[in-house]
């Protein structure tokens, strides 16, 4: 069985250090969340288990596995006594897997409709479909609805619950107003936004638009000139591509980027921001919030109202640096 994992700094998890290209395994019986090696189907779903930014502001590392041996599967969790670990991922490849599982997952399952700028409305739960032509339009109001359309300028739209939106196309539109919906698209200028609990929002094309409100939403992108918002608690937003901008007023939020020029900034408390290209600006208004960066001429702005608890940790040279509040910690 193919997975994900997730590690601390230099691949250790728990304590345990594991290493790419070697295989481990576990003696005795494996219990879920007690014993044994854990991993994810999804890559997404590693994110409900482990953070996309640690206590001390660095970026989690990922990585593919494989179970070789017995096999225990609880909700989105995995446990085995054999685990392989594959190539370790980088953010732009981690964020394109998590496309690939909403995209996959969709077309293997829903059934062909090749008629040209469709129009597909289902009223029933369970509905599947699939679309390789242009300008395709999807409203549905049902739970559990899966749709994939691979055109220009599509649009999907569904407020039911536990869905799936995907589209290979540039320039288009995704839309969900129901929990746990998850939507990916691989085209430029697409938009993708989501008001319900638990969505997953993933984009690969420059100029992407992705904005979620409700709470523990993921927003990873891996284009250039892209635009991230939550306003929910405890949101996740990741960024590849150069030029983007990060932002999210829930509290317990966690935004990281790898691309140059990159702007984040946060209003909630508790908050982790962290930057690994050049010319990057962090903001932070809420209270012990993290700030972490590896690139060079970057700003930092730590305008904390309360509390004075935020903490720094810097690599790279900063080119300016503008709290209003003593930072307690670095």
């Amino acid at each position: 069985m193919k997975g994900y994992k997730a590690f601390g700094k230099g691949m250790v998890c728990l304590g345990f250090q594991y290493a790419e290209g070697k295989t481990f395994e576990h003696k005795g019986e494996i219990v879920l969340c007690s014993a044994g090696f854990h991993f994810c189907k999804n890559p997404l779903d590693v994110l409900n288990h482990y953070p996309l930014i640690d206590s001390r502001g660095d970026l989690s590392e990922f990585a593919e596995v494989k179970a070789l041996g017995e096999t225990k599967t609880t909700g989105d969790k995995s446990v085995t006594n054999q685990l392989r670990i594959g190539a370790k991922l980088g953010l732009p490849e981690f964020i394109k897997a998590g496309y690939e599982a909403i995209w996959v997952k969709d077309t293997e399952i829903a059934e062909v409709n090749n008629e040209d700028k469709c129009q597909l409305d289902f009223f029933e739960d369970c509905s599947q479909s699939v679309t390789s032509r242009e300008y395709a339009q999807l409203a549905n109001s049902e739970n559990n609805v899966q749709v994939a359309a691979s055109g220009y300028g599509s649009q999907l739209a569904s407020s039911g619950d536990d869905s799936r939106l995907a589209t290979k196309g540039s320039n288009c539109y995704l839309a969900s107003s129901g929990g746990y919906t998850q939507l990916a698209t691989s085209g430029d200028y697409s938009r993708l936004a989501a008001s319900g609990e638990d969505s997953r929002l993933t984009a690969l094309g420059d100029n992407s638009r992705l904005a979620a409100s409700g709470d523990n939403s993921k927003l990873m992108t891996t284009g250039n000139n892209v635009q991230l918002a939550a306003s929910g608690y405890r949101s996740y937003l990741a960024s590849s591509g150069n030029d983007s901008r990060l932002a999210t007023s829930g509290e317990d939020s966690q935004l990281a980027t790898s691309g140059e020029d990159s702007q984040l900034a946060t209003s909630g408390d508790y908050s982790r921001l962290t930057a690994s290209g050049d010319i990057s600006r962090l903001a932070a208004s809420g209270n012990n919030s993290q700030f972490a960066t590896s690139g060079n001429n970057v700003s930092l702005w730590a305008q904390q109202s309360t509390g004075n608890h935020g903490r720094r940790q810097s690599s790279g040279s900063i080119g300016r640096r503008q709290p209003t509040v003593s930072i307690g910690r670095r």
